[in-house]
């Protein structure tokens, strides 16, 4: 099956949405954001459903473009490196996204509404560049 680029498409469209809602919480201070348990909430749940669709989206790219699906999420980003939509270096630096998901969507360990705060601040820089990159592959699928 080719790619399929409306999927992307749709995937990129809803994690662009997303963003916007996350800047107004991400540009609190932290002391604001850190008194509002609500903010907090919606910022993990918000970075759990951007980060699940890039992860939709690289699987997407590996399985068409590579053949076989990535061994774990972490993984995914790498192969978006190997299939050139991705930078090396970058996908490395996002790749570590995929612990973050894991930790918000099952709850590993206590959540540090600290390090939520930061990773919503890289988020604000690192989605819209994966975006980019992604815009720039759709560019060239028919």
């Amino acid at each position: 099956m080719p790619i399929d680029r409306e999927v992307l498409i749709r995937k990129s469209t809803l994690i662009a949405e997303d963003l916007v809602r996350l800047r107004q919480l991400a540009d609190l201070p932290e002391d604001d954001y850190l008194a509002q348990l609500h903010v907090q909430l919606a910022t993990e749940r918000l970075l759990e459903r951007m980060i699940g669709r890039m992860l939709d989206v690289n699987y997407h790219v590996a399985v068409e473009m590579g053949g076989t699906a990535p061994r774990d999420f972490f993984e995914s980003f790498l192969r978006m490196a190997e299939t050139k939509v991705l930078p090396p270096d970058f996908a490395r630096q996002i790749a570590h996204a995929a612990g973050l998901r894991n930790r918000l969507a099952h709850e590993y360990n206590d959540i540090d509404p600290h390090q939520v705060y930061e990773a919503a601040g890289r988020a604000l820089v690192d989605i819209p560049t994966y975006l980019g990159h992604l815009q720039r592959f759709l560019d060239t699928i028919p």
